[in-house]
């Protein structure tokens, strides 16, 4: 079966959705729409793909340690359940091998979400960061798997763990993680809810990387340029729900149905029919994912 949507970046695996998980899932697939829930530290990683093995076809899994995640952060309730019981942001060393067990299912399409975080992050953290993100592109060279970026540039005014003021704005998170890539990866992939310019989207499209966008474009036109700008081939869809719900679902938990939304408001930005836009981006996901 061909899909009518994708939604290539979800969190249906968080705790947030323990309540009403399948349910959220059968009403995508009802709705036409495949999922690709992504993992952000082994647990997470985990129940990925434990999700993906309860359907047959439609629901698909990426496993890897989010940057934010190699070290001790702050505690998202809507990721690590309250009082972070049950998944804890506790810091995580990369283990190749858990991952590499993980990788054996043939539902575990790419590596990640992976990369650099530069928001609220030290200079202590970054070089975490970096290792994990080298790491994990290792481990996707060695199983051909395509990468699942996340990217994030610092806010200003950033300061160093010991409260020093560090000066942030010389460090460009898209282009440090590129560099990292052209020196190590040997695979493509995708950089996830892209919030960069027109020129470091080009800078990753060039070199071979797919960009992704949400629901951020239905409700800000911060990334019309970027995407009236970036080729049709290069672009996919995605919701990062639960976050950032798309118009008009404003205030509503994001589920993998509303990427829709995402879909229809591409294809008004590059004003071309919403149709040819769906069928790009799902063909744009089975290249890269293989699906």
């Amino acid at each position: 079966m061909t899909p009518k949507y994708i939604d290539i970046h979800s969190h249906v695996n968080f705790k947030v959705f323990d309540e009403d998980r399948d349910e959220v899932i059968t009403r995508a697939l009802e709705n036409n729409t495949w999922v690709i829930n992504v993992g952000t530290q082994v647990d997470t990683s985990r129940k990925a793909v434990e999700m993906a093995n309860q359907y047959k076809e439609g629901v698909y899994a990426i496993i890897g340690l989010h940057p934010i995640h190699t070290g001790a952060s702050f505690h998202d309730e809507k990721e690590l359940g309250e009082g972070g019981k049950e998944f804890t942001s506790r810091g995580e060393k990369f283990n190749k091998e858990a991952y590499r067990e993980l990788l054996k299912d043939p539902k575990v399409v790419a590596i990640g979400e992976c990369g650099l975080d530069y928001y609220r992050m030290d200079m202590e953290s970054i070089e975490k960061q970096k290792q994990a993100f080298i790491a994990q592109i290792e481990l996707a060279n060695e199983f051909n798997k395509p990468l699942m970026l996340h990217i994030r540039k610092n806010k200003e005014g950033g300061a160093s763990k010991d409260g020093a003021p560090h000066d942030f704005a010389k460090s460009n998170a898209y282009m440090d993680a590129l560099e990292i890539l052209k020196k190590h990866a040997r695979v493509k992939g995708d950089v996830h809810f892209f919030a960069g310019t027109t020129e470091e989207a080009k800078s990753f499209t060039d070199f071979g990387f797919y960009i992704s966008f949400t629901g951020v474009i239905t409700f800000t036109n911060d990334y019309d340029e970027v995407i009236k700008n970036t080729s049709l081939k290069m672009i996919m869809s995605e919701t990062d729900a639960p976050y950032v719900t798309p118009a008009p679902y404003r205030g509503k938990r994001n589920e993998p149905v509303y990427v829709k939304e995402v879909v229809k408001k591409i294809a008004e930005i590059k004003n071309l029919p919403e149709e040819e836009v769906a069928q790009a981006i799902i063909a744009n996901a089975r290249r890269v994912f293989a699906i």
